[in-house]
């Protein structure tokens, strides 16, 4: 075999492992928090934690990595519900692709970590394709006018995380995920009805400021 095709097919299994160990990653940080160990994350993904450590030195660098990877994750699918031709349309599949890869499970380490520059990169693109996303569906008059691009994140954060089908996994019980994954479905639906123009009354409270949703992320923010 060229040492291109073997360079090739090695990174091609780096690209699967770190999507697995991200999946993983999801799963037992829904479980366990930040407390989550690399050698649960490692036995999840079925990758040898000797071959984990070998490709990142410290539980630090994963998180930032698999945060990395999360970002991308969003960004594609932000991407895509801004290409879409309806509005409503692009929003409602930004939002339901963002809640079905489990976009904000890996919240619960955020201020333990270094945010890299990348980190604060794809975020500042991720936040200015989801404003655009927002101002465009309120512009077509199927958004709420008083919903920001923050209550759409907050939004897809909780529901994310889905107590039941983590439970449901934890058991084992695999033959419970589908229904599992069909009732969220169903709460993402009636939850993406609840940002329809059409309703008239008011939502309590100011909307949430971005800070909000970022600041956290800062490991030297105040106690």
């Amino acid at each position: 075999m060229s040492d291109g095709r073997y360079r090739g097919r090695r990174q091609a299994e780096a690209e699967r492992n770190d999507h697995a160990l991200l999946r993983a990653a999801r799963e037992v940080l829904a479980a366990d928090g930040a407390h989550a160990s690399v050698a649960a994350i490692a036995a999840r993904a079925g990758v040898g934690i000797g071959s984990l450590y070998r490709r990142y030195r410290t539980k630090e660098e994963l998180f930032q990595r698999l945060s990395e990877l999360s970002l991308d994750q969003w960004n594609e699918a932000a991407e895509a519900g801004l290409a879409h031709e309806d509005p409503w349309a692009g929003l409602a599949g930004f939002v339901t692709a963002c809640v079905e890869f489990g976009q904000g499970s890996l919240a619960p380490i955020a201020g333990t970590i270094d945010v890299t520059p990348e980190m604060w990169a794809k975020s500042a693109r991720g936040d200015e394709i989801l404003a655009a996303i927002v101002a465009r569906a309120r512009g077509a008059g199927v958004l709420r006018p008083e919903i920001t691009p923050t209550d759409v994140s907050l939004l897809i954060e909780q529901l994310g995380s889905s107590p039941m089908l983590d439970q449901i996994r934890k058991q084992g019980r695999e033959d419970l995920v589908e229904a599992a994954v069909a009732a969220r479905r169903r709460l993402i639906a009636i939850t993406l009805d609840g940002l329809r123009a059409v309703h008239r009354g008011p939502l309590p409270g100011p909307p949430p400021g971005e800070h909000l949703f970022t600041e956290r992320w800062r490991r030297d923010s105040p106690a």
